[in-house]
């Protein structure tokens, strides 16, 4: 197989993190991808490379974007603590202070605190939905409103892959007026420049990278793992019939705001730039915000899905999780997303960093792993082990 064009610059110091990412493509099967580091407020490396499209041999370009999956968990997280910076949200208010109708069915003591960490016992909806319906927004709203939590909210945690989206999305909804995406568009993307959207503008349809699927994994035979993950059974996930479920343009379209993002590395990279260090104009949070969300809220075994292999999440963001997840250290907080992205920042070390990729990973995949760990070494960075 030839090796793929690459593209982009590394500045002096970053030589490793550029090879590691080269070598994802020689060894770990990489299709497309780009990869994009800020340190200090500036941009130290910008790499591309491959294929955005392995169909028509479309080469991953500058604005090539991909859907990144849980990584527009953190994107939703920056959104709310906005809000929160701006008073207008309190995370350990009653989720039905802003959304009066969430009260229903036993869930009227679940904070909003909850939503964000996995706590609040909605990781799946026992109502089916077409996939219609979960484009349509209001009544993925309606079926959340009528049920009973699976559990007592805030006793235990589950990863909410999907519902996040809607629960912490309709808060933001309640108190903006717009939906999360707009949202974002009007608060960040916009004001910055950023190539990130919840919500695909048709304008930017044909910059979108093709996915790949991934291996199958017998684990998402599991009911308590696929019911989560397909909105019980609206769409596959993560693929069906070999193409991967988030190539379709409705899908892009639509606000799921718990999987749906659309971004490039530098996008994502330059949002959490911004969140720790300041790029022409104040940081984009505030040190309180990034302190409170930085204090672990779910770790350990999961009342029901995936087994624990270490992931800790603070309120929104998932944060410094060795062996799993290793990032820079204990004041890291971003996300990954299915099939191998990777997007954080860390403001000890003022670094905003993200990956993305096209080719869609098995479960052991380490293609991020390694480039944390390169980032690490050029930064001369020890990661400590975690606290619990």
């Amino acid at each position: 197989m030839p090796t793929p064009h690459l593209d982009g610059h590394a500045e002096a110091g970053y030589g490793l993190l550029a090879d590691v990412f080269a070598d994802n493509f020689a060894t770990r099967g990489e299709v497309g991808a780009a990869l994009t580091l800020f340190v200090k407020g500036r941009k130290v490396v910008d790499l591309r490379g491959g294929l955005a499209d392995r169909r028509t041999a479309r080469p991953w370009e500058k604005d090539t974007s991909v859907v990144v999956f849980s990584c527009t968990k953190a994107i939703i997280a920056i959104c709310v603590y906005r809000l929160v910076d701006q008073g207008l949200l309190d995370l350990d208010a009653p989720v039905a202070r802003y959304w009066p109708e969430y009260a229903r069915n036993g869930k009227q003591d679940t904070t909003v605190r909850w939503l964000l960490a996995h706590r609040a016992g909605l990781p799946s909806l026992d109502r089916d939905l077409t996939l219609e319906e979960v484009l349509a927004w209001q009544p993925v709203i309606e079926a959340i409103q009528e049920q009973a939590p699976q559990w007592t909210p805030g006793t235990a945690h589950s990863y909410h892959a999907m519902t996040y989206g809607w629960l912490t999305g309709e808060v933001i909804r309640r108190i903006t007026g717009r939906t999360p995406g707009q949202y974002f568009r009007d608060t960040f993307a916009q004001p910055l420049g950023l190539h990130t959207w919840i919500g695909l503008p048709a304008s930017q349809r044909e910059a979108v990278a093709w996915i790949e699927p991934p291996p199958h994994d017998p684990i998402l035979d599991d009911p308590a793992i696929s019911r989560p993950l397909t909105m019980g059974g609206a769409f596959a996930f993560p693929a069906e019939a070999g193409v991967v479920t988030f190539n379709d343009p409705r899908i892009q379209a639509a606000e799921i705001p718990g999987a749906g993002g659309v971004s490039t590395a530098g996008g994502l990279a330059r949002l959490f730039a911004g969140c720790v260090s300041t790029i022409d104009g104040p940081r984009l949070l505030t040190r309180d915000a990034i302190d409170d969300a930085l204090a672990v809220q779910s770790s350990g075994p999961q009342r029901s899905g995936f087994a624990d292999t270490g992931q800790r999440w603070g309120t929104g963001f998932l944060l410094h999780s060795p062996p799993a997840r290793p990032l820079l250290g204990e004041r890291s907080f971003g996300h990954d997303g299915a099939g191998g992205h990777l997007a954080f920042g860390d403001d000890e070390h003022e670094v905003g960093f993200a990956y993305v990729t096209n080719q869609m990973g098995p479960a052991d995949d380490d293609r991020a792993n390694r480039l944390t760990a390169a980032v690490r070494a050029c930064l001369g960075v020890h990661a400590p082990a975690s606290r619990a």
